[in-house]
């Protein structure tokens, strides 16, 4: 069994000031294509399409987030990768049959209407990756 990602679907950068990315990187030629505050996760983010993939920007929605303990600990900066694949359930189990540590046993709602799940940055050359199905590919 493969994983078989299809695109890079994001980057993700943890950022402090929300506002003040955005208009960074629309100086840099990204265009906003998307916003949501994702409760379950304490995030505010900022989908910016810049060459046929996203930059996500996010930032702390409440202090207990991920985000916001990241932020503490190491300052703004890369936070994650995001992998297109077709089916995240199958994602998954190919992952974890290939040695990667899923944190997510099973796909969850992520932005946009995505199915998403995470593996974890230790069993992947210490860097957190998302795995992220179109709703589009959704049954």
């Amino acid at each position: 069994m493969t994983l078989q990602g299809t695109s890079i679907d994001h980057v993700a950068i943890a950022v402090s000031d929300l506002e003040s990315a955005i208009a960074h990187w629309e100086q840099l030629g990204a265009e906003l294509a998307h916003r949501e505050i994702i409760e379950a996760d304490g995030v505010d983010e900022a989908l910016l399409l810049l060459a046929g993939s996203y930059i996500q920007l996010v930032s702390a929605a409440r202090p207990d987030s991920t985000v916001a303990r990241f932020i503490e600990r190491r300052g703004e900066g890369l936070h994650h990768m995001g992998l297109r694949v077709p089916n995240c359930a199958e994602a998954i189990s190919a992952a974890r049959s290939m040695g990667f540590t899923p944190i997510d046993q099973a796909p969850r709602s992520g932005s946009r209407g995505t199915l998403v799940a995470f593996l974890h940055p230790k069993s992947a050359n210490g860097t957190l990756i998302e795995l992220v199905q179109e709703p589009a590919e959704l049954p």
